[in-house]
């Protein structure tokens, strides 16, 4: 877990958060925060997005004060609505069919926590995908093929997911999968943790 002498722990038993971060090089453990995810009254998406991912690396950063924690969350809206990871085959067909020919606002807050350190980094990217209009024979099928039951929007950009698309707009295509990688890296490095550092 060390990467000279500092840890970094990921806040997240997303597999999808653990595969971004292994793209790095540099080690780390994965621990659950924990954390009550059911949005407040009245917060929105982008709100709900940036205290979840705060919360998440806080919380596991309390227990582990030496380490740089990253805590991230996702949250998606469509036309006002927040969509959640839909779990089940028919709720994931009841958002594709709300998507289509849509646009859909996915919002990837990020924190970097290191207590000792006195750092808190946070950000927020936001992409945004337009679906072409979608029948519901398509949208079936999609979701037999791709399962997306844990994935906010019912979709896996990194699988068929892109046939849904007409376009989508973001500074950074590693934010719709689940973590920024780009600002990951630069919030790492400002913590002292170069990924291109030679390791011994």
């Amino acid at each position: 877990m060390v990467h000279g002498a500092i840890p970094l722990i990921l806040a997240s038993t997303s597999r999808y958060r653990r595969e971004l971060l292994t793209r790095l090089g540099v080690p780390f453990a994965v621990e659950s925060p924990h954390v009550d995810e059911m949005p407040r009254p009245a917060e929105g998406a982008a709100d709900l997005a940036t205290r979840l991912a705060e919360a998440k690396a806080r919380a596991v950063a309390r227990a582990h004060p030496h380490a740089l924690v990253l805590g991230s969350d996702q949250v998606a809206e469509c036309g006002g609505l927040i969509f959640g990871k839909p779990g089940n085959f028919e709720r994931a067909c009841s958002q594709l069919d709300a998507a289509s020919g849509a646009e859909v606002i996915f919002h990837t807050a990020v924190s970097l926590v290191g207590e000792d350190r006195a750092i808190s980094l946070s950000h927020r990217d936001v992409t945004r995908v337009r679906f072409r209009p979608l029948d519901r024979t398509e949208i079936e099928e999609y979701v037999r093929r791709d399962q997306p039951y844990d994935c906010a929007g019912s979709f896996r950009s990194e699988g068929l997911g892109v046939t849904l698309f007409d376009a989508m707009e973001t500074q950074d295509p590693t934010a719709l999968v689940g973590l920024p990688l780009i600002w990951v890296t630069k919030a790492l490095r400002l913590a002292g943790l170069n990924v291109l550092t030679k390791r011994t």
